[in-house]
């Protein structure tokens, strides 16, 4: 075990084991990075060039700002990310007769073959995790990430003014709570 993860793990078991779920979720996948990032480096790709490998391994000839906007990163970094990748001779860059303004992004042959030697390793790695836990818990677990990804996506799409509304309601009646708690505390 890593020095970073086992850190992750004693952080959870021994200072905050009833911390928000939010922050188990990201501690979780900070773990599930670094351990595909370790076997990522043993070929040569940067962790960064992986989620773009991915979405063009589904989608060949992606602009690169559809590419920033499927990764969920800002396009400087795309950019950034898609000269590298294009050194490296895993895509190329391309301006279509029909639309000289947008750039698109294309695997090349080599960034192709990729797949079949980085997609072990993910799979690898989500084996390695679940070791241990059986599988009416991993089906259990995949329900219940999918229906917190439900309730966030709901929420997005309220209105902004909705949503202050709500939170003014729950801030009002969590006011008594907090009185009670302060009075239980005083004697």
């Amino acid at each position: 075990m890593t020095n970073v993860t086992h850190n992750i793990l004693q952080h959870w078991r021994e200072a905050v084991p009833n911390d928000r779920l939010a922050h188990l979720i990201r501690d979780t996948e900070r773990a599930f990075r670094r351990a595909l990032q370790i076997r990522l480096a043993a070929h040569g790709v940067p962790f960064g060039h992986w989620s773009f490998l991915r979405i063009l391994w589904e989608a060949d000839g992606l602009t690169q700002k559809e590419l920033s906007e499927r990764a969920g990163v800002m396009e400087p970094t795309t950019f950034s990310a898609m000269r590298a990748m294009e050194v490296q001779g895993y895509i190329e860059r391309r301006h279509l007769p029909t639309n000289k303004k947008n750039v698109y992004v294309y695997l090349s042959t080599k960034g192709r073959a990729l797949k079949k030697k980085l997609v072990p390793l993910a799979e690898e790695t989500n084996r390695i995790s679940t070791e241990g836990i059986s599988p009416q818990d991993i089906q259990i677990t995949r329900k219940v990430l999918f229906a917190m990804i439900e309730n966030l996506a709901k929420d997005e799409l309220l209105d902004p003014a909705l949503k202050a509304a709500k939170l003014q309601k729950k801030i009002k009646m969590a006011k008594p709570i907090s009185a009670i708690k302060r009075q239980k505390a005083a004697s």
